[in-house]
């Protein structure tokens, strides 16, 4: 099979038809609970998210008075980061920047923390992206890395469209945590924390509601919020959580690292 990584144009096409962002599931949540659990306050950090998407992330840290870039190529994306910008009332902290990853705009050592969730997966070889996150990155700083995590459904079944061509982005692949650790430290970076996080709702719940719109027919985005079933699985998934076993069952897993110090 012919490897085509997504270009400009496909992220601009996703993005066009993501318009409406209260039916868009949000990046994985435990990306803000793992920079607000190392940096409880973030005011002042000078912060950087590569390929945005929806910027809501970046968006929460703004609001908590962070000093915050989003760097995309993809005018779509930005013009959603845009949209929110302006709506939340965030033009002096929020700054959209348009640029290569790979190439990024900003001198060596700039910020703070440097993270990104679903972009890495995206590169036949992300190591060239990670060292340029690493340039800059202030000595000292952090960097975190989410992606997609081998062992699940959401693999198999993005393997098979991608085999079928129906897969939105072309292609994608996906890590272990083994291998997004040799990843992190061959750039340079010293890890200081590990997580995952399942699908909540889970795949199949979101696979079919994505289905249902295609119906003109939408589906709660969280159809037990509040119950006692939701809080029971929280409660379970939590635990194990604890487990290093989780990380080969979870849907997405992410590294916070830190650039040694000078």
């Amino acid at each position: 099979m012919t490897i085509q990584e997504p270009d400009q144009s496909v992220w601009d096409r996703f993005w066009a038809r993501k318009k409406d962002l209260s039916k868009v599931y949000p990046a994985s949540p435990t990306i803000l609970k793992t920079i607000y659990k190392h940096f409880p306050n973030v005011r002042g950090m000078k912060i950087l998210e590569v390929g945005p998407g929806s910027g809501r992330d970046s968006a929460d840290l703004a609001k908590q008075g962070a000093d915050v870039y989003v760097l995309d190529f993809s005018a779509e994306s930005l013009k959603t980061v845009e949209a929110l910008r302006i709506r939340e009332h965030l033009e002096e902290n929020l700054h959209c920047i348009r640029g290569d990853a790979f190439h990024s705009p900003f001198p060596d050592g700039t910020f703070d923390l440097v993270f990104h969730q679903g972009l890495a997966e995206h590169f036949v070889d992300p190591q060239p992206l990670i060292e340029e996150n690493f340039r800059i990155v202030k000595p000292g700083g952090y960097f975190l890395c989410d992606v997609p995590q081998t062992f699940h459904l959401y693999t198999v079944v993005k393997h098979i469209l991608i085999a079928m061509k129906k897969w939105f982005a072309g292609w994608e692949t996906q890590f272990t945590i083994g291998q997004l650790r040799r990843l992190v430290k061959s750039s340079g970076f010293q890890i200081r924390y590990e997580y995952g996080d399942w699908m909540r709702p889970n795949f199949f719940y979101r696979s079919f509601r994505e289905l249902c719109f295609k119906f003109n027919v939408e589906l709660p985005k969280y159809p037990f919020a509040g119950t006692a079933y939701q809080k029971a699985n929280n409660w379970i998934l939590d635990r194990f959580d604890r487990i290093a076993l989780s990380r080969y069952t979870q849907l997405s897993i992410g590294i916070l690292s830190q650039k040694p110090k000078e």
